[in-house]
């Protein structure tokens, strides 16, 4: 059985009936870790810590916290609470990303919302408001302000995400409930807490001959976007591209990956499958390390 373990800062994988090395296949893959590729990244990742509690402010006190003058009396109205989902994608728009926010028929204008982002030094460059069975759908086109380009950066993905939910946990407490990070920020708790053992799936495909197509759906928790993308270039893995989506109390993520422009071969999915799972499964984010 293959097992993972850390030295130093470089990721291996053991064979644990025989605590050797393995070298068939995947010692190749058994590197330091490198600086980050998201799209055009090349950086390293740092102040992963900071990020869990930048983008984040402490419980709401107020249960009837308006957004933009407008109160929120939809609690009232029906008994349940519709589930949050904050999308933030980087296929659909080649230049922008792009921000979608639902949360059943409750949102209003989201001005808050949009202000806050360009605290992040960020540009609001398109926002539009569409309806189907799932609610009210609002999303937003961003680009940096210094730039006039997509965002790329990590970082600064995973701060826009937090920075949405937490307008949500703000203007629209009921919502804590249906939030990983309302255990910590929101007014009411998640009534039901993910086991990450169970709600942890991952699968590679092929996606063309030069790069893979792969799925995660796991626990969310503040820095998951950075952590995963740290993790898969950990083992040399680019990151081209992906779409991040928070469903309540899940995040599902869509992300394209190369190994020196190509497609993962299988031995290295196994790998990349391997560590996620350890990392996964294993979170070192606690309430205590807010």
């Amino acid at each position: 059985m293959a097992m993972a373990s850390a030295s130093g800062s470089a990721l291996c994988f053991t064979d644990a009936s025989s605590s050797r090395a393995i070298r068939r296949d995947v010692g190749a893959f058994c590197l330091a870790p490198k600086k980050v590729t998201f799209g055009f990244v090349d950086k390293p990742l740092t102040n992963l810590d900071r990020l869990r509690l930048s983008s984040l402010k402490p419980r709401a006190s107020n249960a009837t916290a308006v957004e933009n003058g407008k109160q929120d009396g939809s609690a009232a109205d029906s008994d349940k609470v519709p589930t949050p989902v904050v999308i933030v994608d980087q296929d659909s728009d080649p230049d922008a990303t792009v921000v979608e926010v639902t949360f059943g028929d409750r949102l209003g204008a989201l001005l808050d919302t949009m202000n806050a982002l360009k605290n992040l030094g960020l540009n609001v460059v398109k926002a539009n408001v569409y309806l189907d069975s799932s609610g009210k759908h609002n999303k937003f086109a961003i680009t940096k302000a210094d730039s006039g380009r997509k965002v790329e950066d990590p970082e600064l993905l995973e701060a826009i995400r937090l920075t949405v939910i937490n307008n949500l946990l703000e203007f629209h407490p009921e919502s804590s409930s249906q939030l990983a990070m309302g255990a910590a920020f929101g007014v009411l708790p998640p009534t039901e807490l993910v086991d990450v053992d169970i709600a942890t799936h991952i699968t590679i495909e092929d996606d063309g001959a030069d790069r893979s197509l792969l799925y995660i759906e796991t626990a969310d928790r503040p820095g998951l976007l950075v952590e995963l993308v740290k993790i898969i270039t950990d083992i040399s893995v680019a990151v081209e591209s992906g779409e991040f989506d928070t469903e309540g109390l899940l995040a599902k993520v869509k992300f394209h990956v190369s190994y020196r422009n190509k497609a993962l071969i299988k031995p290295l999915q196994q790998v990349l499958v391997n560590s996620l799972r350890y990392f996964l499964r294993r979170p070192s984010t606690d309430e205590s390390s807010f």
